[in-house]
């Protein structure tokens, strides 16, 4: 039995979208369009690269009820006018499913199963569709349910338990029990994310990585709040409890959004075709699972193993880009890592400002610190998400 040599994996480029708001610039392009448009713009920045040495293209998507029900991975190739030989899948880790794409592909090549792949993420909650079951009997009395895909639970099976399936942001309130998170910690906490996000784009630090969709007039996060203060935040009223108890807001929170995220990922054979330097490099990756109540804290656990696995810590992370599901999920996450530097953790802003587009999330994050790498000419950098149902996904790179 022979026995394969584990390659390198490079991340050659990385892109997005602007991350358009629920209803808003994006709200009329489908999300295999979405797809569509990152792809080409990777092949388009890789001009050395003939697209037909693509071994596969691997998208997370985490709804698929809607026009991105067809493996939207195999759609944006096709609608991205890559050759026909190039194949596509698409994986659901729920909120961790552009990440899970990420690790999937670089899998592959690290294995030689692949020499050039292109791993993201996609997501349109505006367009999510209304879905409703069929009939169990031909003419049934009464009507069924409808249910929206836009976010959480549906159809929910009667045999899980009731505090397995409540919302995400009864999650978050129990969060912020568990650790004793205050309103004015989170409303703090989402007020340093929209203005890390505003000085990022003001910056241009933005500018490599974000590429509009044509036709659109939307050139940056539409959902950043630059103007906000604390005692705007203060004024929202708890979202999910009513009794008096509720900290967890609109504003504390991610938004629902629409975008899409891609990289290039290569091996030493495949990075030699571009031409170009890579990003970063991946090192290790991991998944857990956790509570599905308290799925917020999922990172805790897979971002020690990650490390564990790439023989580094959290003390010398140069860059930490951890998803903001929630100011709470997050503040959560950060108790469990005393040793971390906050300053390394989402420098250029969270999901709570930027938004947090479920499919495609991992990938954004998963580029944003190949770029924030890149940038600094070394270090070590963390990508991670909590998921909903229970679980945590982080990745580890490199430069």
């Amino acid at each position: 039995m022979s026995i394969r040599t584990v390659r390198d994996v490079y991340v050659v480029d990385a892109v997005r979208t602007p991350i358009g708001k629920f209803g808003g610039a994006l709200a009329g392009v489908r999300p295999d369009d979405l797809a569509a448009h990152v792809v080409r713009a990777l092949v388009d920045r890789t001009p050395d690269l003939d697209p037909a040495r693509i071994d596969d293209v691997v998208f997370g998507d985490a709804n698929g009820a809607g026009e991105d029900n067809r493996d939207v991975a195999r759609m944006a190739v096709l609608l991205a006018g890559l050759p026909v030989t190039v194949p596509g899948a698409t994986v659901n880790r729920l909120c961790g499913s552009g990440l899970e794409a990420v690790i999937q592909a670089a899998r592959a090549i690290a294995l030689g199963d692949a020499s050039v792949a292109i791993a993201g993420g996609v997501e349109s909650m505006t367009r999510a569709p209304w879905v409703v079951q069929k009939p169990e009997r031909a003419h049934p009395a009464g009507h069924q349910q409808m249910w929206s895909t836009t976010l959480g639970w549906r159809m929910t099976n009667p045999r899980m338990p009731a505090e397995w399936t409540g919302s995400l942001g009864e999650g978050a309130e129990l969060i912020a029990e568990k650790h004793g998170i205050t309103r004015e910690a989170q409303d703090a906490f989402a007020l340093d994310s929209h203005r890390k996000a505003a000085a990022a784009w003001n910056a241009g630090l933005y500018d490599g990585e974000v590429v509009p969709y044509p036709g659109v007039d939307l050139q940056r996060d539409e959902c950043i709040r630059e103007s906000s203060t604390l005692e705007a935040l203060a004024r929202l009223k708890p979202a999910f409890r009513t009794d008096g108890t509720g900290t967890v807001t609109a504003g504390n929170a991610s938004p629902l959004n629409d975008g899409a995220a891609a990289l290039l990922l290569t091996d030493e054979a495949g990075l030699a075709a571009t031409g170009r330097e890579p990003l970063a490099r991946i090192s290790a990756s991991a998944v857990t699972g956790i509570e599905p109540q308290f799925f917020g804290l999922g990172p805790v656990d897979a971002v020690q193993r990650a490390l564990a696995k790439a023989g580094r810590d959290l003390s010398g992370l140069a860059a930490f880009e951890l998803n903001e599901a929630f100011a709470a999920q997050a503040l959560g996450c950060l108790a469990a890592w005393p040793e971390l530097d906050p300053a390394v953790v989402n420098p250029r802003g969270g999901a709570i400002a930027i938004g947090h587009p479920l499919g495609a999330s991992g990938a954004r994050l998963a580029g944003s610190v190949a770029h924030q790498l890149a940038a600094a000419g070394s270090g070590t950098g963390m990508a991670a998400l909590c998921i909903g149902v229970g679980q945590g996904i982080a990745l580890v790179l490199e430069r």
